[in-house]
């Protein structure tokens, strides 16, 4: 029977500017006798990836614009943090109360630009999303390979809810060395029928189990290693693979 171990990698230090994302979690899983292997998989919070690359807002040096404040009447939300997600959006698909759904520079649609309050040291202090997502996947991938000798998939996540269900869920925003989407179309079910649609997205459902031992606030495991699953290897891959076409979405 296959197994799939998912390993929190703990007692990673407090993130910050400059930090090497790869050796931090190379010590620590060499530490807790999980060394990285050959074939694992690596997921690591947003968070912790744009805190190692300086993206980070204080909320004293921003100046809302009047857009700003007029969505944040409408919004219910402060006017510096819309101007920060403003900042980081290129079209609103949907706004309520407490909601703004955009958009963002890097085509990922999710709520707020992912802008994020959650494990960020200061009261004033926001951390967005990576500049690149599949580029921060790229280099810590690449920094494993130097370190180990290993071939390793890496996911960025973050929280993303869903239109239908209720929850939220951990998403792929960047990869690298993994194709993110498993085709089974033209595959055969248990009585022969032809697949037509079935496209099983593998680099959400990785980020999801990595999250089970994650979590979300407080438990400060920003990282974690999927070891056993038979993955298709790719190199030429991006999590935008997973962004459902504007003129397919039934949504906006």
């Amino acid at each position: 029977m296959g197994a799939i171990n998912v390993i929190a990698v703990e007692n990673l230090p407090l993130i910050k500017k400059g930090d090497n994302i790869a050796e931090l979690i190379f010590r620590a899983a060499e530490k807790q006798n999980t060394p990285l292997q050959e074939g694992d998989v690596i997921v690591v919070t947003h968070v912790a990836a744009s805190k190692a690359e300086g993206n980070v807002v204080n909320l004293d040096e921003v100046v809302p614009s009047e857009r700003a404040k007029e969505i944040a009447k409408h919004t219910g939300k402060d006017p510096d943090v819309v101007e920060v997600i403003l900042r980081e959006t290129k079209e609103i698909v949907r706004m309520g109360n407490n909601s703004l759904i955009v958009e963002t520079k890097s085509g990922i649609v999710c709520a707020n630009a992912g802008v994020d309050r959650s494990n960020v040291e200061g009261e004033r202090n926001l951390v967005l999303l990576p500049k690149d997502p599949d580029a921060s996947a790229r280099k810590i991938r690449q920094d494993i390979k130097k370190l180990t000798g290993c071939n390793v998939a890496v996911i960025v996540s973050d929280t993303h809810g869903r239109p239908l269900r209720k929850g939220e869920i951990n998403v792929a925003i960047g990869v690298a060395g993994i194709k993110p989407i498993r085709d089974r179309r033209g595959e055969k079910d248990l009585f022969g029928y032809v697949l037509r649609i079935k496209q099983t997205a593998i680099a959400d459902e990785l980020a999801s189990a990595a999250e089970l031992v994650m979590g979300q606030a407080g438990e400060g495991v920003p990282a974690a290693i999927i070891r056993g699953y038979n993955y298709r290897a790719d190199e030429n891959v991006s999590a935008r693979e997973l962004t459902r076409p504007k003129e397919t979405d039934l949504f906006r």
